[in-house]
């Protein structure tokens, strides 16, 4: 059994079922179950390495109210749940936050809208994190 669960969270369809999949696993107790948000800034909005203070803050605003969101149903089925809220691009911070806590499996999200070898070869999230982390990585997949 995993000991530690990294859950990719943002509020989409495809990491409501990555939520899900970890409380269908119904880890015990003595797991640490931790959900990430990222806030990732376009790139048009860091034209020149500035980001408008605007944009930063209501998206901060809107991936808190997801996490929240996430906990909250997460909690509901019985799980202690570590939220983290980190900006960056998502499988830099996914890896680093990885490595720091030690994690065992991270679990994502995907959409059945794209082929799986499609996304691998293109350079999705999915490839691009398989190549950068040590956990095992769970595909959640959104029927």
């Amino acid at each position: 059994m995993y000991k530690k669960i990294l859950v990719a969270y943002n509020g989409t369809p495809e990491s409501l079922s990555a939520l899900h999949e970890c409380i269908h696993m119904n880890p015990p107790p003595s797991t640490e179950v931790h959900l990430l948000a990222v806030v990732q800034l376009s790139p048009h909005g860091m034209a020149g390495g500035y980001a408008p203070e605007i944009a930063f803050t209501t998206e901060r605003e809107m991936m808190e109210q997801e996490l929240e969101r996430g906990r909250t149903l997460m909690a509901a089925a019985g799980l202690n749940v570590v939220p983290h809220l980190q900006l960056g691009e998502p499988v830099e911070v996914i890896g680093a936050l990885a490595d720091v806590l030690g994690i065992d499996l991270i679990i994502v999200g995907h959409s059945r809208h794209k082929a799986l070898a499609m996304r691998w070869w293109r350079g999705s999230m999915d490839a691009l994190l398989i190549e950068r982390v040590k956990a095992s990585i769970l595909v959640a997949v959104r029927c």
